[in-house]
């Protein structure tokens, strides 16, 4: 979306005093621990757009809270199964020759969007050593998430969303839907019901760079929508508007053992 359309469909300008008013109407409060899934054209006009909003995220969390960001990485990952765009097979070794080793300082978000990006860069700020799906972290917990973030089965029980788990945290999908929810990726590796995949991706490894293979799995996100609907019939779903994107605030614990189950359920 253009700036002119999000200043044309905005009534007026959506300051950090009433984004901390909206997040706390929806069940944001000090002290809590959150994955936030963000999309800031969504919101509306906002006076210094994603510093502004992730301000109003802080300031309301407080340090004693926790706030985590997705910083997804996806091209840095083998080449070979490439689709957004395909790159020439011929071109496959060289990327993984060639491509510079990830860096939780330096390597960009990718099709993140604007708000995890910089949060990646905000002082006091942590992110996880994950070439593929690494994760930020800022506040009492931000360690705990980051730690340790294994490099097979990125989103399993060694991932920042498995931490998030055992917080008793939660989810806020801020203008964004359910098949944004990373959470559900860590249902699929509880599901077993995905297939395990080669990946790969270029790594720091004994002070020199090296590229990596490793296992994942063959995440499948298309059915997320459907999760999150058959979740809100049965369990509680914060519903409300932070600006003028549609939001949603959820327990992750309860979340993710519904969508274990939904997905056993479906491969039997």
């Amino acid at each position: 979306m253009t700036e002119t359309a999000v200043v044309q469909k905005s009534p007026h300008p959506f300051t950090k005093k009433i984004l901390i008013e909206n997040l706390h109407a929806i069940g944001l409060r000090p002290g809590m621990t959150v994955l936030v899934h963000s999309s800031m054209s969504k919101i509306g006009f906002v006076p210094g757009g994603p510093v502004t909003v992730i301000q109003a995220l802080m300031e309301l969390l407080t340090e004693r809270g926790t706030l985590i960001m997705p910083t997804h990485t996806a091209g840095y990952s083998d080449p070979a199964p490439w689709r957004n765009p395909p790159v020439p097979e011929a071109w496959h070794q060289i990327i993984r020759d060639e491509m510079p080793a990830y860096d939780p300082q330096l390597t960009p978000t990718r099709m993140m969007g604007a708000i995890p990006e910089l949060f990646r860069t905000w002082p006091g700020v942590y992110r996880s050593s994950h070439p593929h799906d690494s994760f930020a972290a800022w506040g009492q917990h931000a360690l705990t998430v980051i730690e340790n973030h294994a490099l097979s089965l990125g989103m399993g029980e060694d991932s920042p969303l498995a931490r998030l788990y055992d917080l008793d945290g939660y989810v806020l999908l801020l203008g964004v839907g359910y098949g944004n929810n990373t959470s559900f990726h860590l249902s699929e590796v509880r599901a077993n019901i995905r297939k395990v995949v080669k990946q790969g991706a270029p790594i720091w490894l004994n002070g020199r760079r090296v590229w990596q293979w490793f296992d994942d799995l063959d995440y499948d996100d298309d059915c997320f929508p459907e999760i999150g609907a058959e979740l809100e019939k049965t369990h509680p779903v914060q519903i409300g508007k932070v600006g003028l994107a549609e939001c949603r605030l959820f327990h992750q614990k309860t979340a993710v053992d519904f969508a274990t189950e939904w997905l056993q359920d479906q491969a039997r």
